[in-house]
């Protein structure tokens, strides 16, 4: 008759701990880069986010102001008045700061030579004009 608490009872063989090991790694291979591309989408989602509040904060900026900012003002005037700035009522951000794109860039403007909506954008990932996936430009 046996002893139940035989050395052999006591855990793992080397092999059955190789095998779990080698099932982990097909699901980290196989999730992995699933969990990775959500990551990339939903940096992007962010960003095209975050560039529709800014453009609403600019909307309350030309009612109150008559105009959008300049070249030189930029989306500073979204939390500072600009010099002159009467009518200003601001800051239009929430939290009195301007926010960052989801990968730490400031956010880039460009007045319509129209006098139209500006143009707001991030240049993703790289922060370099052009690019495909996290690296393409956004707004």
């Amino acid at each position: 008759m046996r002893r139940k608490d035989s050395k052999r009872d006591q855990g793992f063989s080397l092999m059955e701990l190789l095998v779990a090991l080698v099932i982990l790694a097909l699901i980290v291979g196989l999730v992995a880069p699933q969990v990775l591309g959500y990551l990339g989408r939903s940096r992007t989602q962010t960003a095209e986010i975050q560039i529709e509040n800014l453009k609403s904060s600019l909307s309350l900026y030309l009612v109150d102001m008559r105009r959008y900012p300049n070249a030189t003002e930029g989306l500073k005037a979204l939390v500072e008045s600009p010099v002159g700035g009467t009518g200003w009522k601001g800051p239009y951000v929430d939290g009195g700061k301007l926010p960052a794109d989801p990968w730490g860039h400031d956010y880039r403007y460009e007045p319509s030579a129209t006098g139209g909506q500006p143009r707001i954008y991030s240049f993703g990932a790289d922060d370099t004009a052009g690019g495909e996936g996290e690296n393409a430009d956004i707004g």
